[in-house]
């Protein structure tokens, strides 16, 4: 199997990696690739839950450091994904209440890097991210995170809403982040919980929204500008500090 930094290329290669156990974080297809054969490989990807990525021939000969792609390369794993059980099975290990963070379609890698990097230091027990409509945890999550995606569990779950309603049956309290809601602060955050952190243009899932059992804000100043909004890791860094500061002051 061929590799370049990471990434593997070539058809057989890429065909293998997808029809194999490996995890697969990224498929990328030069744009001169038969129709027929994008299909192919769009097919195989979404059935491993990885993105898809059209590219032009350049950028991917660049990509790989080679013109002998033959029109599709691929990004393995980082990281090896948990179930949602293990990860509450560490906190139970671990004597205390589920704290759990759900990235509801966060496609910025240095945005969920950044997520991965608070949620290790604020003491949560895993992230879970799902397997289409978000990134994974690739290189560039790896780096951002300073290293704490090898430490903290990550879920790959193929259904958020489904997700939300399995934590509830486990007796989790689930939250989400949202402008129209009750000031953080004003919330009793210190039992067994998740907070659902929506991607960076469209937030939390109108249907996962639904399906919370409640909804915080951080409150902002400066209404009247422009700005509008947290950056989508720095609402959920604030946002899982509240958590461990209630937590802890409970010790």
């Amino acid at each position: 199997m061929q590799q370049n930094n990471e990434i593997i290329y070539g058809k057989n290669p890429v065909t293998e990696l997808l029809k194999g156990k490996d995890g697969v974080d990224t498929v990328f297809i030069s744009e001169n690739l038969a129709p027929g054969t994008q299909s192919y490989y769009i097919a195989l990807a979404k059935g491993r839950g990885a993105v898809v990525k059209k590219v032009h021939p350049a950028k991917l000969k660049s990509m790989c450091g080679t013109e002998n792609h033959q029109g599709v390369a691929a990004y393995a794993s980082s990281v090896e994904y948990v179930s949602l059980d293990s990860i509450l099975q560490r906190a139970q290990e671990k004597g205390e209440s589920p704290f759990i963070v759900v990235c509801d379609g966060i496609e910025d890698p240095h945005n969920l890097g950044a997520i991965i990097r608070s949620a290790y230091l604020m003491g949560a027990h895993g992230i879970v991210i799902p397997k289409r409509g978000g990134v994974s945890v690739t290189s560039v999550v790896h780096k951002t995170s300073a290293g704490a995606a090898m430490h903290l569990p990550v879920a790959k779950v193929a259904n958020i809403a489904q997700t939300v309603r399995t934590l509830k049956e486990n007796n989790i309290f689930v939250y989400c982040a949202d402008m129209d809601s009750q000031p953080l602060y004003k919330q009793n955050l210190t039992g067994p919980i998740a907070i659902v952190i929506g991607s960076e243009g469209k937030g939390v899932q109108p249907l996962v929204k639904s399906l919370c059992d409640g909804v915080v804000c951080i409150p902002m100043n400066n209404l009247s500008s422009n700005v509008d909004s947290y950056n989508a890791s720095v609402a959920a860094g604030i946002i899982m500090y509240e958590i461990a500061r209630q937590r802890n002051a409970q010790k």
